[in-house]
């Protein structure tokens, strides 16, 4: 086919439904959609297919740059590689669909062209037949409206995407809709209240229960996704009882009437605009023959070897072998009185590195601890304490355990053939003033300025023999929310109840946190530091609540507490790093490890330094 000969007939019928392979069309105009952000412009475009007009095309967003560099102008001949339609309404005339192109191909540019090919003419309604035929109306439509942002997030969609009919499970307050076309999760936004999507579910949170004065309840979440996109689906109270057991990760389901609400992008790094809320009126069916047609949840492994340099609080994929379980450990929270059950497990790969993952509740109570299973985790929480790096699950975290993916083979067969022997470093590993603190570069706060630590992408660490001077005791502490892995900081209702963000519930009692402003010196110069709970409880010898319920009552035995160790002298581990507030830098520095200082070594180190810029050996 040569550029001239376009595919006629191929509007009608994909507004009828129907699939072309490759179809080939010129572009007659375009138009720029502006959004709420940069992840919502969107281009639409006028296309001919020599027969008929259609007027909104969309590009898929991986594609903008395509045309903000012109590379598609007036009576450019193209060819679609892959596309999807997506029916934004559906009335007695027929169905009104946007045809969005993920893929293309140019094949003549619009200035070799020069003139628009045929006489083509904008697509009109056909009445709908759905009276005459078992399956919903494949009618033409004429060309439609957005009605406000139908294609919302600019997500793209990889193929068409057309639900599977067939045996699928209700739970439901309405019939099956697995015979309805179903819509691309990018395409759905608040302005449109008649949709389905088939989605297939990456993540599965446990059920979470809130009480307050307007009582209490509770709730659960899932991140659903399809080729397009992905989205945070969240239930309460009735629904949360309905459709929890149902719910299984990896499966793929048909979901109808949520309601789509702006997402709370401080809790989701999903990358969609909006997020769902189940109704008494959400309909949610498996679908069992997806057929392959929906994509696999894809990771990002990361070897545990390099978890040592990953950003504390950053979400991470690992696949690693159980080397080692602990018991299970069972104690009472002291601020909420909750009995807690948790269990250290650690995890090891062929990078010959290990990590420490904690459990918690029926995570850690259920663990199979006489196999040694391969873990999987996907948006696992990195923490850092004394310098060592940990593994933590959260809401949205997946762990399966013994996978059959080929990463999990693999990690397998290199614990077998002398894996479970080989010398394995722990990243987990705390350091401190002593001899495994001597791993990290000693510096003076000078010398750390003349180098301009922390100004590069990634944190640097270095540490110092440094006096503590001056301690803030006004902002040491602070109310946080009293769930075991949340330290979010709670509001007080000034009702008897602290409501957390994070968790989106209230509580009538709260933790304390530490966050200890302290400003430390060495002979070279001094710098004000974070000192966060735990190193802070080790410093000061008292529990947060101890030292917190102290500042709130006993102001005077705090002063007493945050003095008794001023003037002492510390060997820190500081992390720090260039942030900006506003356009202004500033170095945050804080203090992941604080040891007493062990002389006879720092007395060595010295004396090494000396050797070193004298080049006098020893006598």
């Amino acid at each position: 086919m040569s550029s001239h000969e376009l595919t006629v007939g191929f509007l009608t019928e994909v507004m009828q439904g129907n699939e072309l392979q490759n179809p080939v069309v010129q572009i007659l105009g375009s138009k720029r959609i502006a959004g709420s952000g940069e992840q919502s412009e969107r281009f639409r475009l006028l296309i001919s297919d020599g027969k008929s007009l259609y007027s909104f095309a969309m590009l898929a967003t991986q594609l903008n740059d395509l045309q903000k560099q012109d590379k598609l102008p007036q009576y450019t001949i193209i060819r679609i590689d892959r596309y999807t339609t997506s029916v934004v309404n559906r009335d007695e005339k027929g169905e009104k669909r946007v045809l969005i192109i993920v893929e293309l191909t140019v094949l003549k540019e619009g200035s070799l062209v020069g003139e628009k090919i045929g006489n083509p003419q904008p697509i009109t309604d056909t009445p709908s037949q759905a009276a005459a035929n078992s399956g919903p109306s494949m009618g033409a439509s004429r060309p439609m409206s957005t009605n406000g942002g139908t294609i919302s997030n600019g997500s793209s969609y990889s193929s068409a995407n057309r639900s599977m009919s067939g045996t699928s499970s209700s739970s439901g307050p309405a019939g099956s809709i697995s015979d309805s076309l179903t819509h691309p999760i990018s395409s759905l936004s608040p302005y449109q209240n008649k949709w389905v999507i088939k989605a297939r579910v990456m993540s599965k949170s446990g059920i979470r229960t809130w009480s307050n004065a307007k009582g209490e309840g509770k709730l659960f979440s899932m991140d659903v996704m399809d080729e397009s996109g992905e989205i945070r689906v969240t239930a309460f109270k009735e629904q949360c009882d309905r459709y929890y057991d149902m719910i299984e990760v990896d499966k793929v389901y048909f979901i109808s009437k949520c309601q789509l609400k702006p997402a709370n992008k401080q809790y989701s790094s999903l990358k969609n605009d909006y997020e769902m809320t189940m109704t008494n009126d959400t309909i949610v069916q498996e679908c069992k023959d997806a057929d392959g047609s929906m994509p696999e949840i894809q990771y990002n492994f990361v070897p545990i070897s390099q978890i040592a340099n990953t950003e504390p609080n950053a979400m991470v994929d690992v696949i690693g072998m159980c080397k080692e379980a602990g018991e299970v450990m069972q104690f009472t929270a002291r601020t909420s009185g909750r009995e807690l059950r948790k269990r250290e497990i650690t995890l090891v790969d062929s990078s010959a590195a290990s990590v420490q993952l904690t459990l918690w509740g029926d995570d850690a109570q259920n663990f199979p601890t006489k196999a040694n299973p391969v873990v999987l985790l996907k948006g696992a929480r990195v923490s850092e304490f004394g310098g060592g790096k940990t593994l933590s699950l959260i809401g949205g975290t997946v762990m399966k355990l013994n996978p059959d993916i080929e990463m999990a083979h693999k990690v397998r067969g290199w614990f077998e053939n002398g894996g479970s022997e080989a010398s394995i470093s722990s990243v987990s590993a705390r350091t401190g003033g002593g001899a495994a603190g001597l791993t990290t570069e000693w510096l003076s706060f000078q010398e750390a300025k003349d180098r301009n630590l922390g100004s590069g992408d990634k944190p640097d660490y270095f540490q110092v023999k440094a006096m503590v001077h001056t301690i803030k005791s006004a902002n040491a502490v602070y109310k946080a929310c009293p769930q075991a892995d949340c330290n979010k900081k709670v509001i007080d209702q000034e009702n008897g109840q602290y409501r957390c963000e994070k968790c989106n519930a209230e509580f009538p009692n709260f933790k304390y946190r530490l966050l200890v402003n302290m400003l430390i010196g060495d002979w070279t110069s001094n710098r004000w530091v974070t000192v966060f709970t735990e190193l802070a409880e080790e410093m000061l010898g008292k529990t947060s609540q101890e030292i917190g319920s102290s500042l709130e009552y006993q102001k005077e035995e705090a002063e007493k507490l945050f003095t008794s160790i001023s003037f002492k002298s510390f060997v820190f581990k500081l992390r720090t790093k260039v942030e900006y507030y506003g356009e202004q830098p500033r170095n945050k520095t804080s203090a992941v490890s604080a040891a007493p200082v062990n002389h006879k070594e720092y007395n060595a180190l010295l004396i090494k330094s000396i050797q070193e810029l004298t080049g006098v050996g020893k006598n």
